[in-house]
């Protein structure tokens, strides 16, 4: 029973860290419109940043600068933010397509700098030794993932919060707007080059930040974790959970991991060990599945389509009432 609890935790803190990635995506695609496949690299180079800052010193590459865990999630957000701000001013003017083709280059180009440049990222070997939060706790797997699963779900729930308070903000109107009708937008006297490299500079430091908690969670990154295959993951998290929804991109993220890691075990289980790396292909079969029957079921997520119910005042109830009365 412990140890069923404790892999809960584990599952949980895993998935919130996706939902992290999922909630900066929702800003940038759901709430905007900004067709973003690069998310990769804006993981990968918050997981690199924050590993630098507080690893202890390492004769063998730059960094190691030994600072405290928070600072180091601090100066991820900054860092990927930075990044992403600058790709929005370069990419923004594109649409579609064509700003996903270029968006998927960034990310193939900070895993190839994270491969190569062994003096700064440790090139293939990764970086290993990062603190880890609680990592006196670590000899109690209990204990260790208990206290990992508080400070991740308090992190996603003040992104989430923040997100919501965002998205209901004029700032939040304004994305909307250029999302529905650009030209409306602008004829109003917004700037869509400055509100779209606004939202995807902050969704870039929320998936940043998603990737420094995930260094610090496992303690060691390489640039293998950061190759397109988390791209897809992010983006099928988000359709599932619905575009435009914060909640729904928690409650997506949470669902496709809890299917990604179930077929993994399922296969591990059903197959033999020569044939296991051939059958985790079942994982992205088992994840397409999914996706087409949700998606027929609710085309536009889980909670993609879910209308308000307009709030109506005592007067507004009463002439409602009235003229249904007098028909």
């Amino acid at each position: 029973m412990i140890d069923l609890v404790g892999y809960g935790a584990f599952f949980l803190t895993t998935a919130l860290i996706f939902s992290l990635v999922t909630l900066g995506l929702n800003l940038q695609w759901g709430l905007t419109g900004l067709f973003n496949v690069g998310l990769a690299g804006f993981v990968a180079i918050g997981a690199y940043t924050s590993a630098l800052l507080t690893t202890p010193d390492d004769p063998a590459r730059l960094g190691g600068f030994g600072l405290p865990i928070l600072i180091g999630w601090a100066g991820a957000m900054v860092v990927g933010g930075i990044a992403a701000a600058l790709t929005g001013m370069a990419t923004l003017r594109l649409r579609s397509d064509y700003l996903a083709i270029t968006t998927f280059g960034v990310a193939v180009v900070v895993q190839l700098v994270a491969l190569n440049a062994q003096k700064l990222t440790g090139g293939p070997f990764g970086i290993g030794f990062i603190p880890r939060p609680f990592g006196s706790l670590a000899e109690t797997p209990l204990l260790f993932n208990l206290s990992n699963l508080a400070v991740v779900s308090a992190v996603a729930l003040i992104a989430y919060l923040a997100l919501e308070h965002l998205s209901r903000s004029p700032w939040g109107r304004v994305l909307k707007a250029l999302r529905e009708d650009e030209r409306a937008a602008i004829s109003l006297g917004k700037s869509a080059r400055f509100y779209r490299v606004q939202a995807f500079g902050v969704g870039g430091a929320i998936m940043a930040l998603a990737g420094a908690l995930q260094a610090h969670f496992t303690g060691f990154i390489a640039p293998d974790n950061y190759l397109p295959i988390l791209t897809f993951q992010v983006w099928v998290m988000l359709i599932v959970g619905g575009s435009g929804s914060n909640l729904g991109a928690v409650v997506g993220s949470i669902l496709v991991w809890a299917i990604w890691a179930g077929s993994g075990t399922l296969t591990s289980v059903l197959f033999a060990p020569e044939q296991q790396a051939r059958a985790a292909s079942l994982q992205i079969v088992a994840i397409g599945v999914m996706l087409c029957v949700i998606l027929l079921i609710r085309p536009n997520g889980l909670f993609g389509d879910i209308p308000r119910r307009p709030r109506l005042g005592k007067r507004a109830k009463a002439a409602a009432a009235k003229s249904s009365s007098g028909s």
